[in-house]
């Protein structure tokens, strides 16, 4: 067993969002994803994939193939690998999600940025 607190992966930038590995093994990765008010991740998908998304801080909303739903502190989120998914966080906080996806798609799925 090994623990982590996921408060030390929360580091934010003014200009980006940021991902933060916190677990990385066979084929599943754990990270933290920190936004600035008003941030976007970009839409995206994960093929063959599935991904757990928790909000550890702030609000935000979540959009999975061009639906919007408003998620907040302490909601949990599953989303198919094959959907269209971005994030917004809100334009007056930033935000945190600890993200776990399973059946990575690809390397570049478990990067830090």
């Amino acid at each position: 067993m090994e623990k982590k607190a996921l408060s030390a992966f929360q580091e934010y930038q003014d200009d980006k969002f940021t991902k933060k590995i916190v677990f990385k093994e066979n084929g599943h990765v754990a990270f933290v994803l920190n936004f600035g008010p008003g941030r976007q991740l970009p839409t995206h998908n994960h093929p063959g994939a599935t991904v757990y998304l928790t909000v550890l801080e702030g609000r935000g909303v979540m959009i999975a193939d061009g639906v919007e739903t408003e998620v907040s502190q302490g909601d949990l989120v599953q989303v198919a690998g094959h959907e269209a998914f971005a994030y917004r966080s809100a334009d007056d906080s930033r935000s945190s999600l600890s993200v776990v996806l399973i059946n990575t798609p690809s390397e570049e799925f478990a990067k830090e940025v």
